[in-house]
């Protein structure tokens, strides 16, 4: 009587070695070349580069320095080209916004295929004063990476106390 058990001179040991040696092989095999295939990768290596830099200007540096007669607002902004800044002035509020749209074109015609990508990226601060802005006196420079906005301090009049 003879059975089909490891050992028996019936079963073959070329299968007994395939199915002990690594029993997924195949499975790894099949996922290995899914991720590798070039649309896949592709969207793999795009994921990898958005998380390297998801945001450069999702938030940037401001500083409020406060001198005898104005107030300076200092925004490093490194790379941003001045056509892409915007700065608004409202009561006592002065709000900075930083617009970037990136379209980069990539065209291969020896393995034939073409990628467009259109990056559209915002950020923007506010900065509160505690008076009123004439927005008439404002200046603003950029140089460098380096935006000054310099607001002059209104002067108020005093009002004195008396008695009744």
């Amino acid at each position: 009587m003879s059975s089909n058990l490891p050992g028996n001179s019936n079963y073959p040991e070329s299968s007994k070695k395939n199915n002990d040696h690594e029993p997924f092989g195949d499975l790894m095999k099949t996922m290995n070349g899914f991720f590798l295939e070039k649309p896949v990768k592709g969207f793999l290596q795009s994921i990898d580069e958005f998380f390297k830099t998801p945001f450069p200007f999702q938030g940037f540096a401001v500083d409020l320095i406060e001198k005898e007669n104005e107030y300076i607002v200092q925004a490093e902004l490194p790379g941003v080209k001045r056509e892409q800044i915007h700065i608004d002035v409202y009561s006592n509020y002065v709000t900075i916004s930083v617009n970037s749209q990136d379209i980069i074109i990539e065209e291969n015609e020896k393995n034939s295929y073409y990628s467009k990508q259109k990056t559209i990226q915002k950020a923007s601060r506010t900065i509160s004063l505690p008076h009123h802005i004439n927005e008439k006196q404002v200046k603003a420079t950029y140089q460098n990476g380096l935006l000054l906005i310099r607001i002059p301090k209104q002067k108020g009049k005093r009002i004195p106390i008396g008695d009744e």
